[in-house]
């Protein structure tokens, strides 16, 4: 059975492209509204540099915010049994990256799944 193409997962390609699109919305709504970067950068850079610098703060931002919600998925993640390899995986690394990242993710407190019986 196929799966139709409004649930299959986008391709890197699209995903780093809705990314942009949406990076370069969040940074148009920033300069918009409250958080004038264009401002704060043409006072301390000049008008040639604002703009690439207000996305670069931007990104730095969704950058930090990614990284906490990596954390919160990993701890989910092995709340529901999952170990380092799984982990690992699913953030393109290996388990010690994982390991290292999140030292004292998994213990002895943390749930296993059970491994299901070997047949003899």
């Amino acid at each position: 059975m196929s799966r139709s193409s409004s649930t299959a997962a986008p391709s890197d390609g699209e995903t780093t492209a809705l990314v942009a699109q949406v990076v370069d919305e969040l940074t148009r709504c920033m300069a918009q509204h409250g958080g004038d970067l264009s401002a704060d950068f043409a006072r301390t850079t000049g008008q040639a540099h604002q703009g690439a610098l207000a996305r670069l703060r931007v990104l730095a931002g969704v950058k930090e915010c990614v990284r906490h919600l990596e954390d919160q998925a990993a701890h989910a993640a092995a709340a529901h049994g999952a170990g380092y390899p799984e982990i690992g995986q699913a953030m393109n690394m290996s388990r010690q990256g994982a390991r290292r990242r999140w030292p004292g993710l998994i213990t002895s407190n943390t749930p296993h799944r059970t491994p299901l019986p070997r047949s003899s």
